[in-house]
C-alpha cells in the first residue's frame, strides 16, 4: 500500500492565478532585499532633494527651474517622510509571523 502525504492547505489568490501554501513564510533574501531596496530609495530622495544642484553642466539650470516652477523643498521632505515610514511598516512587515487565514 502506498502512503499519501498529507495534503496541504493551498489558498487561492486572485481567483486561481495565484497560490500560497498558508503559513508559508517568505524568503529570507526578500526579508533583506526589501529594507535594503527602501532604504536606498530615502537615502536618493534627500541626497537629491533640491534636483541635481551640484553637478556643474546642469547645477545653474536645475537652480533656476526650482525658482521658474516654485519648487517646495517641504513637500519633498514630506515624500521622504512617507519613505521612511513605509521602510518601517515593511520591515515589521516581513521580519513577522506568517498569519493564518
Amino acid at each position: 500500500m502506498v502512503d499519501k502525504k498529507p495534503e496541504q492547505d493551498v489558498k487561492e489568490i486572485a481567483g486561481g492565478w495565484m497560490t500560497e501554501r498558508v503559513g508559508t513564510d517568505a524568503p529570507p533574501f526578500l526579508k533583506f532585499a526589501w529594507p535594503i531596496i527602501t532604504l536606498g530609495c530615502l537615502i536618493y530622495a534627500i541626497l537629491y532633494i533640491d534636483g541635481d544642484v551640484s553637478n556643474t553642466p546642469r547645477g545653474k539650470l536645475v537652480q533656476q527651474f526650482d525658482a521658474a516652477t516654485g519648487f517646495s523643498s517641504t513637500f519633498m521632505y514630506f515624500v521622504a517622510a512617507l519613505i521612511a515610514i513605509y521602510l518601517v511598516i515593511m520591515t515589521i512587515f516581513a521580519w513577522s509571523k506568517p498569519h493564518e487565514d
